[in-house]
């Protein structure tokens, strides 16, 4: 399987979530729908925490500790 880029993967989930919201699937086509919608979920929480993990380790100190700074992209 091709690995699914984070923006890929969120739209997917964006439209099973409208699919389902409709209304207009049957139970069978609903639970295929849902299934496909936690596949892409787990997917975006995988790479948003690999994202997290890798910010963390840019802000890392050489002593150990997290530079900690409110991101804000208007700061000069």
């Amino acid at each position: 399987m091709a690995i699914e880029k984070f923006e890929t993967s969120i739209k997917k989930l964006e439209e099973s979530v409208a699919r389902l919201e409709s209304g207009e699937l049957s139970l069978e086509d609903s639970l295929k729908v849902f299934e496909e919608g936690i596949k892409h979920s787990a997917i975006c929480s995988r790479k948003l925490n690999e994202a997290q993990r890798k910010v963390e380790i840019l802000l890392k100190q050489k002593d150990g500790s997290f530079l900690r700074d409110d991101f804000s992209p208007e700061k000069e």
